[in-house]
């Protein structure tokens, strides 16, 4: 079946990890958008505390959901 899809980038953020930053993102993204698809991450970026120590990472991830059919 051919498909139609949309795009929506959204940016999640972690103290753990970069993984977790991403699962926060689509998670969050999840519940309130319908037909997700598919994840491409696009920007990994961070925080860094005045010790030189990680404070947090941020992750660009652009999510695809398809369109639902007409109902004609």
């Amino acid at each position: 079946m051919d498909h139609v899809y949309a795009t929506s980038d959204v940016y999640g953020s972690s103290s753990d990890s970069i993984e977790d930053a991403i699962q926060k993102a689509v998670k969050t993204a999840a519940g309130h958008v319908r037909n997700l698809d598919w994840f491409e991450v696009k920007e990994i970026r961070g925080h860094i505390k005045e010790d030189g120590s990680i404070g947090h990472y941020q992750v660009g991830v652009r999510l695809g959901f398809r369109y639902e059919p007409s109902g004609g």
